[in-house]
């Protein structure tokens, strides 16, 4: 028996308009997505690779980046160590450290090879601290968010076969039982 063919763009499209819809981005934040195109293909973690559906979530992706003016960050698999692809220009706002590697769908995954053809001018960081993000098919984001990670409830729980999981961050509260987080 073979699996109904998912619905990316049409779950793609409904999380991103959920984004905007939030109100929780503003222009200039940094965006980290994490993505298993084999799990949203139903597939296990790393095993199926798959460029159409990279490709359709990143059509959304760049939707999302000319509507709200974030900053897309796409973390890589575990074989090069969670790297992320930004575009240079980012890269030079945040003072980061560019490192060497090419993500390939062996070693980066099928996103974050595929974003790489797209991407004006990108290019390879260990560390970012987004704001914000979206996590497909279970790929661990939390390392890249800033402290403190709140968890956001959205209506669209997956992309195809792949769970969903979305974070904003807020600032630390500092102080004891006599400290104000308003003014008054």
């Amino acid at each position: 028996m073979s699996k109904e063919k998912p619905l990316v763009q049409r779950d793609m499209k409904l999380l991103v308009d959920e984004w905007i819809d939030s109100n929780h981005l503003k222009s200039g934040d940094i965006f980290v997505i994490g993505c298993s195109t084999s799990e949203v293909a139903g597939e296990h973690i790393g095993t199926s690779g798959n460029e159409q559906i990279a490709s359709d979530i990143y059509s959304e992706l760049s939707r999302l980046k000319a509507e709200t003016g974030v900053q897309l960050a796409f973390q890589c698999c575990e074989h090069i160590n969670r790297a992320l692809l930004i575009e240079r220009t980012t890269l030079e706002q945040e003072n980061l450290n560019e490192v060497l590697v090419v993500p390939t769908r062996e070693a980066g995954g099928a996103m974050p090879a595929y974003a790489y053809k797209k991407m004006t001018d990108p290019v390879m960081v260990e560390h970012i601290k987004a704001s914000a993000g979206i996590d497909i098919g279970t790929t661990l984001i939390g390392m890249h968010l800033k402290h403190v990670a709140v968890p956001l409830r959205f209506n669209q729980k997956s992309v195809g076969y792949a769970n969903v999981t979305v974070a904003r961050t807020r600032l630390k509260r500092i102080g004891g039982e006599r400290a104000s987080y308003s003014i008054k």
